[in-house]
């Protein structure tokens, strides 16, 4: 990896965008899951078993009984 001081304006500019990608999709995977967990908890206050909730929403049964 070249030093810092080394690199031209361009290659700084692409380091810095595939930065900004990466947060973008940690921030945008952390939203879904809020999502996910936001809608198993509303099928449990319908009375959804846990298994049908496990399966709607594609988490373990074991995640949708802490909720």
């Amino acid at each position: 990896m070249k030093s810092l001081l080394k690199i031209t304006r361009e290659e700084y500019i692409e380091l810095r965008l595939e930065s900004a990608r990466e947060i973008g999709k940690e921030e945008g995977l952390a939203e879904g899951r809020e999502k996910l967990l936001e809608t198993a908890r509303k099928f449990k206050a319908m009375g959804l078993s846990l298994e049908q909730i496990a399966e709607g929403v594609g988490l373990p049964i074991e995640e949708v009984e802490k909720l």
